[in-house]
């Protein structure tokens, strides 16, 4: 008798040790959390003039096409309770009918839904083919037709892809003590930045313009669950509902203040690169700023403009952090605990951003589109 309470002593304890690293895990998040109320009381108001900004999701798979069991309704309603003012749908494509044509499009509860598809070519290359002829690189790291493909733009970061670089069993785990209290935050144990991608995409730089978009890749189909005969659900739990995916990474898009948000608009300023990446659920990425002058032109993210003396760039974030900036894909200014930087250009090159928040833990918060410098 006694052994046997040993051996179940013996497991208790284990059992106890197994968990302490997520215990500690669920503190960091708490801890997270309150670094970012806090950081979020001094926010800095700043902005494009001339543009309105509007936030959204790109790259988000309903119940048509498979892969997904998610609603028109969940997903209204998700979009709804993150506020966005537009979600770009991306259906899987099938042979005997147009999921593109049949999915969300137009005003739903206040927010502009945009209908597309994730298209498949026969070597296994996938874009985001959008209204407009807009068509958008999915899964660079495993794209191949770079030179050849006809695209304006490129997924530097999906939710998904992120999401595959975690152990299953740390994870599962993760989920166990902090799901419930921290949805979304839960998302900080595994962001990475996305080196990979972004150094395609600078190389594709060099020769086109290319835009870049973080993808949700929003199916609402990750966790557990028991259903009856019926198909309903009786337990479960669901680790990537759409309100939560809708707070992780979001499009901020810049729009001419004369003109109305609608699906023309916003492809307008995707196809232009007027647009940035925002890690919302660190803290809100509205205000930020990226552009560049010279006597007599001042351009944005997304935009050429030329060389002359006296011509700057200028980027202004929301909050202090950690501005870096890269020319040609190297870095070319790092500081830190800054929330604006100004510099005179002297040469010819493709510009971009990137913020990062060290007090967050050093996570990568925004990623502009380029300036280029001709």
């Amino acid at each position: 008798m006694r052994s046997k309470k040993f051996i179940l002593l013996v497991i208790f304890f284990l059992l106890l040790v197994s968990q302490s690293p997520f215990a500690y895990r669920r503190f960091k998040l708490r801890r997270l959390s309150s670094t970012i109320q806090q950081v979020n009381s001094q926010r800095i108001q700043s902005q494009t003039n001339g543009f309105n900004e509007y936030r959204g999701v790109v790259h988000v798979h309903s119940f048509l096409g498979g892969h997904s069991t998610g609603t028109f309704s969940e997903i209204i309603s998700a979009a709804r309770a993150n506020q966005l003012q537009f979600v770009i749908m991306t259906e899987h494509t099938e042979k005997e009918f147009d999921t593109a044509a049949m999915t969300l499009k137009g005003q739903h509860g206040g927010v502009l839904f945009i209908n597309g598809n994730e298209v498949s070519a026969e070597n296994g290359d996938r874009v985001l083919a959008l209204p407009d002829n807009v068509s958008i690189i999915a899964y660079p790291q495993e794209f191949k037709n770079w030179d050849s493909a006809r695209v304006n733009g490129v997924e530097v970061y999906n939710v998904f892809t992120n999401a595959r670089q975690a152990n299953p069993l740390v994870a599962f785990f993760d989920v166990l003590w902090s799901q419930r209290s921290y949805p979304d935050l839960l998302f900080a144990l595994y962001l990475k930045r996305p080196d990979e991608s972004l150094k395609k995409w600078d190389q594709a730089l060099t020769r086109a313009k290319l835009t870049a978009v973080g993808g949700n890749d929003a199916h609402a189909n990750i966790g557990v669950s028991l259903k009856d005969s019926s198909g309903k659900t009786l337990l479960g739990i669901q680790l990537h509902p759409y309100a939560v995916s809708f707070r992780l990474v979001r499009l901020h898009v810049l729009i001419e203040q004369n003109k109305p948000l609608d699906a023309t608009t916003v492809m307008e300023a995707v196809r232009a690169g007027h647009c940035f990446i925002g890690f919302d659920f660190l803290s809100d990425t509205t205000g930020f700023v990226f552009e560049a002058d010279n006597p007599g032109d001042r351009k944005i993210q997304g935009d050429e403009i030329s060389l002359k003396p006296e011509t700057r760039l200028r980027v202004q974030s929301p909050l202090r952090g950690r501005i870096v900036i890269f020319k040609d894909g190297a870095i070319w200014v790092d500081e830190s605990e800054i929330a604006g930087k100004e510099v005179v250009i002297t040469e010819r090159g493709v510009y971009r951003a990137e913020v990062y928040l060290p007090q967050l833990g050093n996570l990568p918060w925004i990623i502009s589109n380029p300036i280029y410098i001709r």
